[in-house]
């Protein structure tokens, strides 16, 4: 009897044992894993109550308001900045063609894509390329120009992309200290941003003998090599300015750069996108300065002025009763027309040269009427000149 209950309660153990070791099988085979299913498919079905990820750090957050005007300000700007490349063909001394290659920058106005950019950027190009701010190349043909404000237009095709344009803003309404931005090429390093502020409104600045720039804008935002032509612009995103110039003794930045203001652009634009040139006013007189030791070997009534040698045929100060010279005259190595008009003003401005001509022209349309303020003989007039088209 004690022999078979020690049995007995052998058997239960062995069978106790054999349970519990299935049940830890059992659990550890299926249990967990059942589990994070049911998990999964709660998850999947009620995406709401997932744990949602860490967000992602706002980098805006870490900057200061200034900063963050330069990150929004080029990140709108510069798909529209270009990197204009030229080719042309100088020959060297044994008249051998010498390929010549330039570069500078522009700016898309208009999604069909027009660019504006500096006149002395594409001047005599024979191809023109252009690199968009998304690494887009393609070659441009060129529209028009004007030399005289160094403004000029080409155009790309943009094959049905549709092109990011700059809008274009209000340069009579910027005031000394406000802050600019300036986008460009510089030395070839493309979509390049600089900042500073308009240092100086109403500047000119001649750039050559028949060139200049009226109104500039000056800016302390670096201008280097290759900025020419790109977009100056304001903390609203909008282009205020051509940058076309630097002073510099040392040829790289000084801190004085200059702009076109784009309200002379803009009009400059709309001629040769409308009519395929520029509409210049014209006086139509060939002129010659007089001063000092002239004026007196003429006889002049003035010590100062433009001694009319020819008023063209034709031409709106002819048809308005301005003369020309009627005889011939040696005046150092030069023979000259004498007994003309001599021209003293424009509208209310004194002038002594073809420059001061050309910058109150500037202002004009063919159509408007200035007057003109010159001697005939010793008598003063006031002759009210209706200004035709340049030829």
């Amino acid at each position: 009897m004690h022999r078979g209950n020690s049995l007995s309660l052998a058997r239960l153990i062995l069978i106790a044992l054999i349970l519990v070791s299935g049940a830890f099988w059992i659990g550890a085979r299926y249990g967990p894993r059942q589990v994070e299913d049911v998990e999964a498919r709660r998850l999947a079905n009620n995406p709401a109550t997932a744990r949602s990820p860490a967000p992602a750090p706002d980098h805006n957050e870490q900057l200061t308001e200034d900063e963050a005007i330069n990150v929004r300000i080029y990140r709108q700007a510069s798909p529209a900045v270009a990197n204009i490349l030229t080719k042309t063909t100088e020959y060297d001394f044994f008249m051998d063609p010498v390929p010549v290659e330039g570069a500078g920058s522009g700016f898309v106005i208009d999604p069909r894509g027009y660019i504006l950019t500096n006149y002395h950027v594409v001047a005599g190009a024979q191809s023109i390329e252009v690199i968009l701010g998304d690494k887009t190349r393609a070659p441009a043909k060129y529209i028009g120009a004007d030399q005289r404000n160094d403004v000029a237009l080409i155009k790309i095709d943009p094959k049905g992309k549709q092109l990011a344009a700059l809008p274009l803003g209000d340069s009579s309404a910027l005031q000394v200290g406000q802050k600019v931005l300036a986008i460009g090429d510089p030395f070839g390093f493309n979509s390049t941003l600089t900042t500073g502020v308009v240092s100086a409104l109403g500047r000119t600045v001649q750039t050559s003998d028949t060139t200049f720039i009226e109104d500039a804008i000056q800016t302390d935002a670096a201008i280097n090599r290759g900025n020419s032509g790109g977009p100056l612009i304001n903390t609203h995103g909008d282009v205020i300015g051509i940058n076309t110039a630097i002073y510099t003794p040392s040829g790289t930045t000084a801190g004085i750069g200059f702009a076109i203001p784009i309200n002379t652009a803009k009009l400059i634009a709309n001629d040769l996108m409308t009519e395929g040139k520029v509409r210049r006013a014209y006086l139509g007189v060939r002129t010659i300065s007089v001063a000092g030791w002239l004026a007196e070997a003429l006889d002049l009534p003035v010590q100062d002025g433009l001694l009319v040698e020819e008023a063209y045929r034709g031409g709106p100060a002819a048809g308005a009763g301005i003369r020309g010279g009627n005889r011939m005259a040696q005046a150092g190595m030069r023979t000259i027309a004498i007994g003309g008009d001599v021209i003293v003003g424009i509208e209310g401005q004194k002038v002594s040269n073809q420059f001061d001509v050309d910058y109150i022209l500037n202002h004009k349309r063919p159509g408007d009427t200035v007057n003109v303020t010159l001697y005939r003989g010793g008598k003063k007039m006031e002759i009210p000149v209706k200004l035709g088209e340049r030829p």
